[in-house]
């Protein structure tokens, strides 16, 4: 987000059997905690056409994520250097930029958000991938701009935003429980920082700020793709959970479904 929403390359598609045994051979085998049974909503195991994830589907940030996931239990991660053989690609962008003033943290946090069409979770960005992402998008480190307690405090505020933004969409798909019992997943995600959302351009004209980002996710609701837009406000001083940002989560107008989303939760926070 975002993940690594960052929003911002894949191996060739696999068989069933193949698939499954490439997600459950990628966790970290020393970790108990990664020992469990993979388990998943058989909605979400598919693709409309009944076949398995397609790998090329996968963001690039998102393959082998898993090997710098720090377990919980041991506080080891699983990182290898190698190129992976499965699909000859190396591993994500990992490696120290040229120049770069400190050492970061190339460990990635699992999120709670669930990955359409597969059995994992979304995986944020290390300290060392948002750096180079940073760079890539032209950013240019001076002596007083940043340091590396900055970069610490800045993926953590960047995860509990994604995670909050989950938050906010699961209560919009509480609407759907019925429709969707094993509840959503994200498909995919992308930032729009400049391309302001017709709500936010309205609260503008009645005196309002704009927000400082926004960005669209597309949600797996049971094999219907629903498209969320986020909106994120400056909420002033960051808390001591990490949260500063105030979000404005809600389903776009793409469908009589979601018209009808807004209006009924509208009219809730009307009459209550």
């Amino acid at each position: 987000m975002g993940l690594s929403a960052s929003s911002p390359a894949a191996a060739a598609a696999q068989s069933p059997s193949a698939s499954k045994q490439h997600h459950t051979a990628s966790l970290p085998s020393e970790c108990p905690m990664h020992q469990e049974k993979l388990s998943g909503c058989p909605m979400h195991m598919k693709t409309p056409d009944h076949r398995t994830e397609n790998a090329e589907d996968v963001p690039a940030h998102q393959e082998r994520a898993y090997e710098y996931v720090a377990c919980p239990v041991t506080g080891a991660s699983q990182m290898s250097d190698d190129i992976d053989p499965s699909n000859m690609m190396p591993p994500p962008n990992q490696q120290p930029s040229p120049g770069q003033p400190f050492p970061l943290s190339t460990v990635r946090e699992e999120s709670s958000i669930p990955r359409a069409h597969s059995d994992k979770k979304w995986v944020y960005p290390s300290e060392q991938m948002f750096w180079n992402a940073m760079l890539r998008k032209g950013w240019r480190w001076k002596d007083d701009d940043i340091t590396g307690e900055d970069m610490t405090n800045i993926i953590k505020i960047h995860n509990q935003n994604n995670e909050q933004a989950w938050k906010e969409i699961l209560k919009w798909e509480a609407l759907h429980a019925m429709e969707c019992p094993c509840g959503p997943s994200l498909m995919r995600f992308g930032g729009k920082a400049k391309e302001y959302s017709p709500r936010a351009r309205i609260r503008s004209w009645m005196g309002y700020e704009l927000p400082f980002d926004r960005h669209d996710w597309i949600v797996d609701r049971c094999g219907k793709e629903v498209r969320y837009v986020i909106d994120y406000y400056d909420g002033g001083a960051v808390d001591k959970n990490y949260q500063f940002t105030i979000l404005d989560v809600r389903p776009a107008f793409d469908s009589l479904s979601a018209v009808w989303d807004r209006m009924k939760v509208a009219w809730w926070r009307w009459t209550s």
